[in-house]
């Protein structure tokens, strides 16, 4: 067999591992199959590289250009994807496995592209949180705003995901605008090289944007400072040594941490044998002890179900994990492939030992099973296995020892009060899982646990159809968990991309402010053309450019015409002692919604042209009520523009409406769709 040499890709060029080079050996076979890892590491290279060429070229492309640059990179590795899903085979995983770790990763790609594209603004600063009037006269105000790190994130990954593991965070950083230096696991390294390889191919990534390391990082973090960010994922242990690191102290480097977790699963009290909730119950733990061979970070470690209901899961889990298939994974017919090492091997069964000093085993046995087409004395095979503690308040290894594998312990509780205390005695987690169908039993557990888990999720008959799973950390959401699970958290959309920026509080007057964020505010300047703005293409708008509209006045004919048409005959509107009689309202008003209606006919421009949709509003607020006899007028302006397609852009404007004294009566921002000048 050929034996692959892992290589880094350091300042622009791929370099070769050295005499000091780990072995890697196949899971399944135990053949080496790689050799990764340096001696030395260039540091300073490495830093400068990514500082002086990735960093200005990434801050120099827009919110938007990263997110399409995103997305072309998942396109482009979801068509090399074989390469991968065959690589992965030798790390013990089934092709069930490769869809979590593969796709899985080229979705959450895909998800923060999308994000970035809807969610960020089309340009360099990100606004974070509303306008802050700090002056009575407006004069003065200030605004939260987020710019990307002007140093380079770090990536430190586990084993278990070499692509999904890699692509969650760099996803989010470059969408921030920082270059990344990827460090994975050696156990899993080639599957994490091939993808590299692939992205930097592509020729989609700027120079200096990621490089790799594969092997060990030497000294690497003595040399950060505080413009860096370490993310990191692995062992607890192993992230109190980095986090502690003296230099990451003094520079108060940002570490990002998702560690070892001691993720429980609680049965409903009313989820008794027989129920749909039993039957999903026993599905997901299932699932979570076998996918991956039990080596997620999110698997289910501890069952906790009613002391009357034990028994039966015991028995249901055990047939389920009996009729699961343990072997060769490149076999479509295997369950469960193995563990990625035989070091990984030994440690699950070093921490079954402590397990089962106050658990016992009822279902697997590492001495005896069966393994389908490979040779259980040569790759890294186990069985999983169920323990049962029966006194889950005197046990204390159960709730802080975690065997990286297919093992998890099962216990009973005697009301949601302990099951609630039970899963707490892990001392923080990634997730909790909750399968009830009973709505106060899942808000009991939000207020009783929810401060020592990252993620809630519940299940039941009625979502379980859609239902992603316990084990399934999803982009749109936050990653992570507090104490034991590490205290940081990754993924959650754009909060994701926020842990790679600056939040600055920026103050200053209106222009000065928008001058900064690209969007008009009250009080910024604003330019009134000879042509109607809804005249002029998505292009051709600019930032500020304003319309003030004539007045209307508002008469008692039309107030009682609109509520007639309406159906809205609300007192406030047609009875003036009633309405006197409200502490909001001299006497009959106007519709709030009339007052919409006619802002929109004082501002609309009917003709055919360049608007192609209104597609909503946004902070609608009614300020000061309008009577009959009141004047209304309008004042239209550009806020902001995003672009959205090809041939189309959205364009914000701040709709304001005054009576005849000046006084806004309400406001609100307005959306339309309108073209580009060509089709871009």
């Amino acid at each position: 067999m050929i034996v692959q040499n892992i290589q880094s890709f350091i300042a622009g060029s791929w370099t070769p591992p050295d005499s000091s080079a780990r072995d890697i050996r196949d899971a399944v076979t135990g053949e080496v199959i790689a050799r990764a890892g340096r001696d030395h590491v260039d540091s300073g290279a490495l830093i400068d590289h990514a500082v002086q060429v990735g960093a200005p070229a990434l801050r120099a492309l827009t919110f938007h250009d990263r997110a399409r640059m995103l997305k072309a990179l998942a396109l482009y590795l979801q068509d090399r994807k074989q390469v991968l899903y065959d690589l992965s085979f030798s790390t013990g995983a089934t092709q069930k496995d490769h869809l979590i770790d593969v796709d899985g990763g080229i979705g959450t790609m895909l998800v923060i592209a999308s994000k970035g594209r809807r969610e960020m603004p089309d340009g360099h600063v990100y606004i974070d949180g509303g306008v802050e009037q700090l002056s009575r006269g407006g004069s003065f105000v200030g605004q939260h705003v987020c710019t990307p790190l002007q140093g380079v994130a770090v990536h430190i990954n586990a084993f278990n995901f070499p692509v999904w593991g890699m692509l969650e965070k760099l996803a989010p950083t470059l969408l921030a605008g920082m270059p990344a230096i990827v460090k994975p696991a050696t156990t899993t390294c080639y599957v994490t090289e091939a993808c590299v390889r692939m992205m930097l191919e592509s020729g989609i990534l700027p120079d200096g944007s990621l490089q790799l390391v594969t092997g060990g990082l030497g000294d690497f973090l003595d040399h950060l400072g505080p413009q860096d960010v370490v993310s990191f994922t692995g062992s607890a242990d192993t992230a109190f040594s980095l986090r502690s690191a003296p230099n990451l102290l003094r520079n108060s480097v940002r570490f990002v941490a998702e560690q070892d977790s001691l993720n429980a699963s609680i049965l409903g009290p009313d989820a008794v044998a027989g129920t749909p909730e039993f039957d999903l119950f026993v599905t997901e733990v299932h699932r979570e002890m076998t996918t991956k061979a039990g080596q997620k970070c999110t698997a289910i470690r501890r069952i906790i179900a009613p002391r009357a209901q034990v028994d039966a899961v015991i028995a249901a889990v055990s047939e389920r994990l009996r009729e699961t298939v343990i072997g060769d994974p490149r076999d479509p017919a295997t369950g469960m492939g193995a563990l990625v090492s035989d070091a990984q091997r030994r440690d699950v069964l070093d921490k079954c030992a402590t397990l089962g000093a106050e658990a016992e085993r009822v279902f697997g046995d590492p001495d005896e099973f069966a393994v389908h087409g490979a040779n259980a004395t040569k790759g890294a095979f186990l069985p999983p296995m169920l323990y049962h503690c029966a006194d889950p308040d005197a046990a204390s290894h159960v709730h802080d020892t975690e065997a990286f594998g297919p093992v998890a312990t099962i216990m009973g509780y005697r009301d949601l009060n302990h099951a609630m205390a039970l899963a707490n005695r892990g001392q923080g987690s990634l997730v909790a899982s909750i399968v009830t169908h009973d709505p106060q039993v899942a808000r009991d557990v939000v207020l009783g646990a929810g401060a020592y888990h990252g993620r809630l999720y519940f299940n039941n008959r009625d979502s379980m159809a859609e239902a992603t799973g316990h084990g399934s950390p999803l982009p749109h959401m936050v990653h992570g968990g507090p104490g034991r699970a590490g205290g940081g958290e990754e993924l959650g959309g754009v909060r994701g991309v926020l842990h790679y920026m600056q939040r600055t509080a920026v103050q200053g007057s209106p222009d000065v402010i928008a001058a900064v964020t690209g969007q008009w505010l009250p009080g910024a300047t604003t330019t009134e053309g000879p042509a109607h703005p809804f005249r002029r293409s998505f292009d051709a708008l600019r930032i500020g450019d304003t319309l003030h509209t004539a007045e209307r006045e508002v008469k008692l004919a039309d107030i009682e015409h609109f509520a007639d048409f309406t159906g809205d005959t609300f007192y406030a509107h047609m009875d003036d002692d009633a309405a006197r009689r409200n502490p909001f309202f001299p006497g009959r008003v106007a519709h709030g919604y009339l007052l919409l209606s006619f802002a929109a006919g004082l501002f609309v421009d009917p003709d055919e042209g360049p608007v192609l949709a209104n597609t909503g509003l946004d902070n609608l607020r009614f300020q000061k009520p309008v009577s009959a006899g009141d004047r209304i007028k309008v004042q239209l302006t550009v806020k902001a523009k995003t672009p959205r397609t090809d041939t189309y852009g959205e364009v914000r404007w701040q709709v304001i409406l005054r009576n005849q004294d000046d006084d806004p009566v309400a406001d609100y921002e307005l959306l339309t769709m309108n073209a580009y000048e060509q089709a871009r």
